[in-house]
C-alpha cells in the first residue's frame, strides 16, 4: 500500500500545478458543502434531498478516485480507498458525511449497482464457457469452503480466541467462507480480463461458493439459536439453492426469445432493449433473493442466459444502421468485410446499454464499502496482530483452493480471485453478534479479516493479470475458453 501511495507523490511532485489544481478542486467542491448548517443537513439526511447531495459526493469521490489508474492500479482499489477516507473523516472531527452511511436511498443504489455489476459480468460470459469450467469451479468452491471452514472453527478459533463457546468458533469459520465475487469481477472488468479462463473459473466457483456458504449459515445460525439442526432443513436449503440455478438458465434461456419478440411488436427501439434487458435481470436478482440466494447470483445467472440473439428483431444501434447504409451501395467483397467488422459491436450492444448504466451507479456500492471500514479497530495492537493470523488462514486457504483450477488456468491468479469477503464476510459476522455468540473482540478481527482482503486483493491480482499479460506461456485467453 505504501509503494501506491508513493507512486501517487511522484505523479503530483513531478508537476505542481497538477496537485495544485486536484487540492482547489476538491476545497471547491466540498468546502461550501462542509460550511452548510449541520443541522439542515442531519434534518435532510432521512429524506430523499440529502440523496440529491450525498450522490455527487459519492459520484465525484468516485471520479477522482481514478487517479490510481495513473500508477497502473484497477479504480475499484480507488474507490474502495476514497470510501475508508471519507468514512473515517469524522476521526478528525468532521462529521457532515457520517448521514452518507445510513441514507436509505444511497444504500439501496449501493446494492442496485452491484446487482448490475453481476448483471454485466453474466453478459460478458456465456454458459458454454462456464460449462467447460465447470469442474474445476467446483472443486475451487469446495476447497475453498471446507478448509477455511474447518481451519477456522477448529485450529484458529480455539487456539486464539481460547475460551470461546464452540458456536463462536463456528461464525468465525463461517466468515471465512465467503467470497466477494463483487471485488474480483470488478478487477476483471477494469482490466477487460472478464473471458479469460481465470475469470471464468472464479465467477463459476463464487456462485458455488455463495450456495454452499448459504448453507453454513443456516445451519450455524440454527445451531445458536435451537441448539440443532436437522438434516431435512439442509436438504431443503440446498435443494431451493440448486433449483433455482437449474430453473432460471433452463426457463431464461426458453423465454428470453420470446420475451424480446412480443415487446419488440410495441417498439423495437434502443430504449425498449434497455428496458427488457435491465428488468430480465433485476427480476432473476429479486427471485434469488426470494429462495434465500444472494441477488447477485440471480443477476449473474440472468447476463449468462441473454444472448445477442434474444434481441434479433430490434433495431440495430444508430451508428451500426448508419454505418450499414453507408456501405450498401459498395463492391461485394469490401461490404461482406465492413459488416462482419461491425458484426461484433452490434452483438454486443446489450452489455454497452447495461456499461454506460454500471459506469454511473456501480461505483456506488464500492465507495461505500470503503466507507463502512472503520479503521479505528487497527489501533488495537493485540486485536490487530491477531487478525493478521486470521488473515492469513483466510488468504492461504483460497491460494491451495486455487490449485484445483486445472490445467490452462493459472492457479495463483485464481486463488487470489477467490480471497476478498468484502460485505459477506460482515454480515456473517454481524449475524452472529446479533445472535450474542461473537464478542466484541472477535468481531473487529472480521472486520480487520474483512478489510485487508477487501484491499488487497485489487492490487495483488492486478499485478498478476499484468504479469500474465508480459508472460502468457500455458496461459488460455479467450479464444481458447
Amino acid at each position: 500500500m505504501r509503494d501506491i501511495f508513493a507512486k501517487a507523490l511522484v505523479f503530483f511532485s513531478k508537476n505542481k500545478k497538477r496537485l495544485f489544481f486536484f487540492v482547489a478542486f476538491f476545497v471547491g467542491l466540498v468546502g461550501p458543502m462542509a460550511l452548510a448548517s449541520s443541522e439542515a443537513t442531519q434534518e435532510a439526511s432521512h429524506g430523499s434531498q440529502a440523496f440529491l447531495l450525498w450522490l455527487p459526493v459519492i459520484l465525484i469521490a468516485a471520479a477522482i478516485s481514478k487517479l490510481i489508474e495513473k500508477i497502473g492500479q484497477p479504480s475499484v482499489l480507488g474507490e474502495l480507498i476514497m470510501g475508508v477516507l471519507i468514512g473515517n473523516l469524522a476521526l478528525i472531527g468532521i462529521n457532515w458525511l457520517e448521514p452518507i452511511k445510513t441514507d436509505f436511498f444511497i444504500q439501496g443504489l449501493a446494492e442496485f449497482g452491484v446487482v448490475v455489476l453481476l448483471f454485466q459480468v453474466g453478459l460478458e460470459s456465456n454458459i458454454q464457457k462456464m460449462m467447460k469450467v465447470g469442474l474445476p469451479a467446483f472443486l475451487v468452491a469446495v476447497i475453498g469452503v471446507v478448509l477455511p471452514f474447518i481451519l477456522g472453527t477448529y485450529v484458529v478459533g480455539p487456539m486464539m480466541f481460547p475460551g470461546l463457546s464452540q458456536v463462536a468458533y463456528l461464525f468465525l469459520g463461517a466468515s471465512l467462507v465467503a467470497t466477494s465475487v463483487g471485488i474480483t469481477a470488478r478487477v476483471f472488468q477494469d482490466l477487460n480480463k472478464s473471458k479469460i479462463r481465470e475469470a471464468q473459473v472464479v465467477l463459476g466457483a463464487a456462485v458455488i461458493d455463495d450456495v454452499l456458504g448459504l448453507i453454513i449459515l443456516a445451519v450455524v445460525s440454527a445451531i445458536a439459536t435451537v441448539g440443532s439442526v436437522s438434516v431435512g432443513a439442509i436438504s431443503i436449503i440446498t435443494g431451493k439453492a440448486v433449483l433455482f440455478l437449474i430453473g432460471s438458465i433452463v426457463i431464461g434461456v426458453l423465454a428470453a426469445p420470446k420475451i424480446g419478440q412480443i415487446f419488440s411488436k410495441i417498439n423495437n427501439n434502443t430504449g425498449m432493449k434497455a428496458i427488457i434487458v435491465l428488468s430480465f435481470g433485476l427480476i432473476f436478482a429479486y427471485l434469488a433473493g426470494q429462495v434465500g440466494l444472494a441477488p447477485i447470483v440471480g443477476a449473474f445467472a440472468a447476463g449468462l442466459v441473454l444472448d445477442p440473439v434474444h434481441f434479433k428483431f430490434f433495431r440495430d444501434p444508430q451508428i451500426i444502421y448508419d454505418i450499414k447504409e453507408s456501405v450498401s451501395d459498395q463492391e461485394p467483397v469490401t461490404k461482406s468485410k465492413l459488416l462482419e467488422k461491425i458484426k461484433h459491436h452490434s452483438d454486443a450492444h446489450v452489455e454497452d446499454l447495461i456499461k454506460e448504466l454500471g459506469n454511473y451507479i456501480i461505483p456506488v456500492f464500492f465507495v461505500l464499502t470503503g466507507m463502512a471500514v472503520n479503521i479505528e479497530t487497527l489501533f488495537d495492537l493485540p486485536v490487530l496482530m491477531t487478525a493478521l493470523v486470521v488473515t492469513f488462514v483466510a488468504v492461504i486457504t483460497k491460494i491451495v483452493a486455487g490449485l484445483a483450477a486445472g490445467k490452462g488456468s493459472n492457479k495463483l491468479i485464481v486463488g487470489v480471485g477467490m480471497i476478498p469477503r468484502g460485505e459477506v464476510g460482515l454480515i456473517f459476522a454481524t449475524i452472529g453478534a446479533g445472535l450474542g455468540v461473537v464478542n466484541d473482540e472477535l468481531f473487529s478481527v472480521i472486520v480487520i479479516m474483512v478489510i485487508l482482503t477487501t484491499l488487497l486483493t485489487p492490487p495483488i491480482l492486478a499485478y498478476l493479470l499484468k504479469k500474465q499479460d508480459k508472460n502468457p506461456s500455458g496461459q488460455v485467453v479467450d479464444q481458447a475458453v
